[in-house]
């Protein structure tokens, strides 16, 4: 499928960039530059124009006005609401409408390209050099935390523009399938609705997209892309296989040919391999701890406090008669009981969301 984006390549864009892409063995990025660049551009303007007139006009009473880090914070949730319902909504779409992807053998899926799943990586690329200039102005807000991680979420996904995993951009980009939940349930605590049923739902909603997209979308998909590039480091395709998709009855090449930046292919080095599953492998732990975090927080929370509270009356009773031998030892082990319980709230268990900035590859 070619490159659906509204706007065609900039020439002299791609041709300033061509020797860097060069240098960098980077041969798809000067047909992407120009989307990477209006990505940032278009979050750097959510960030700095929309999110102050919109959160003035409809939340002027929550929005931190006066306050730079809650100023900046606020701001960058907008920004993160906004792409990660925007890229899901074109990943998808790219997964159903592009045929030639979805025809991919393991050979493609390593080296092929499309101009559809390039638009994908470069959309994502440009949120992510939004994201790391955001974080180096704001270093004293953000930290060392965030910055490594927008750093290496850029650097994984350029090396898409090999083009390495082309395939694989849209697939592993519906991990943001929760982050809009994510975000939600944010603001909903900003605005002074913790605990209520909207964020009841929102949160149960995160739980469900956070499991299915993480957990078991996530987990598959390492699984096939571990396979592919096994394959991929110990063999290449041979000349027949890569001869077979040019056009031979004229000089130039095939426009549909998804093996069209590939025509003397390599097997993967082993440090790029390596560098993808150690990345890959870091982020679906964390995913997995943060899910069973949140599953023992729940089972705290929630569980009804009666036969809890019983126990405890119990033990205080007796704790009570054992300190009536002195006045003393009475005043060393008073008798608290707390009537007054705070009311449960899903933020009791649900990761902060730059926790899951942290380690996200968005």
């Amino acid at each position: 499928m070619r490159d659906p984006f509204t706007f065609p390549p900039i020439p002299a864009l791609a041709k300033a960039t061509q020797p860097w892409a060069d240098r960098l063995s980077l041969p798809t990025l000067p047909l992407h530059v120009h989307e990477v660049i209006g990505a940032a551009a278009f979050y750097t303007f959510v960030h700095v124009v929309v999110s102050p007139i919109v959160s003035n006009l409809f939340f002027s009473k929550y929005y931190p006005k006066h306050s730079r880090s809650k100023k900046a914070n606020w701001d960058t949730h907008v920004v993160s609401l906004v792409q990660s319902t925007l890229i899901n909504v074109l990943a998808l779409w790219v997964m159903y409408t592009d045929k030639e992807r979805a025809a991919m053998d393991w050979e493609q899926r390593i080296w092929g390209y499309t101009g559809a799943s390039g638009m994908i990586q470069a959309l994502a690329c440009g949120y992510f050099v939004w994201d790391l200039g955001i974080t180096l102005l704001n270093f004293d807000i953000f930290g060392f935390g965030l910055l490594a991680h927008a750093v290496s979420a850029l650097v994984v996904y350029s090396f898409g523009f090999r083009p390495f995993l082309n395939f694989y951009s849209p697939t592993f980009i519906l991990y943001e399938l929760s982050t809009p939940f994510l975000n939600i349930h944010w603001f909903f605590d900003k605005l002074n609705m913790t605990g209520s049923r909207a964020q009841l739902y929102n949160g149960i909603a995160l739980l469900v997209t956070f499991f299915c997209c993480r957990l078991i979308w996530g987990t598959w998909q390492s699984i096939e892309v571990y396979k592919d590039m096994w394959q991929a480091v110990h063999r290449a395709p041979t000349p027949e296989y890569i001869q077979s998709y040019y056009n031979t009855t004229s000089s130039t090449i095939d426009a549909e040919n998804v093996m069209l930046f590939a025509p003397k292919p390599e097997p993967i080095p082993v440090w790029l391999a390596l560098l993808y599953v150690a990345s890959n492998v870091t982020l679906n732990t964390l995913n997995w701890f943060w899910y069973f975090k949140m599953i023992s927080a729940v089972r705290k929370r929630f569980v009804p406090q009666d036969e809890t509270e019983g126990k405890s009356d119990v033990a205080a009773g007796k704790e009570e008669k054992e300190a009536k031998s002195t006045a003393t030892e009475q005043a060393k082990r008073p008798v608290i009981v707390n009537r007054h319980r705070r009311q449960n709230s899903i933020e009791d268990f649900i990761p902060d969301n730059e926790e899951l900035r942290e380690g996200t590859i968005q």
